[in-house]
């Protein structure tokens, strides 16, 4: 079974920076992308901030691009956002996702979610 776990949510002023962490643990033969959401509201959709793919393309959201990095870290099996400049409106519980993750080379392909960390930006 595969862990996610976010941590580096918190409390900032704008036009701070927080760095958030997404680390995965389990037996894990390949993953496909690894995408940050933030949900604003538990009603509303979660939208796709970032994401890092395979050979490690990266895509932003508009609304973050010049702002936020996504990164990762193979050796510690984590991924990395790195927020700059961060605005209220920022403000959401940022989600990690594993995608595509496989336990063998032809298994299935599934998806997991971690539980989300909390970032607040005051203005």
């Amino acid at each position: 079974q595969v862990r996610v776990v976010e941590s580096g949510g918190g409390l900032v002023q704008a036009g701070g920076s927080l760095r958030l962490s997404c680390a995965a643990s389990g037996d894990i033969f390949s993953v496909n992308a690894v995408g940050w959401y933030r949900q604003e509201q538990p009603e509303k959709q979660r939208d796709v901030v970032a994401a890092i793919i395979r050979g490690n393309t990266t895509k932003y959201a508009d609304s973050v691009k010049g702002r936020f990095t996504i990164a990762r870290d193979n050796a510690k099996n984590t991924v990395y956002l790195q927020m700059n400049n961060l605005k209220p409106e920022d403000t959401a519980v940022y989600f990690c996702k594993l995608e595509g993750v496989k336990y063998s080379a032809s298994g299935f392909d599934y998806d997991y979610w971690g539980r989300g960390t909390l970032v607040t930006v005051s203005s």
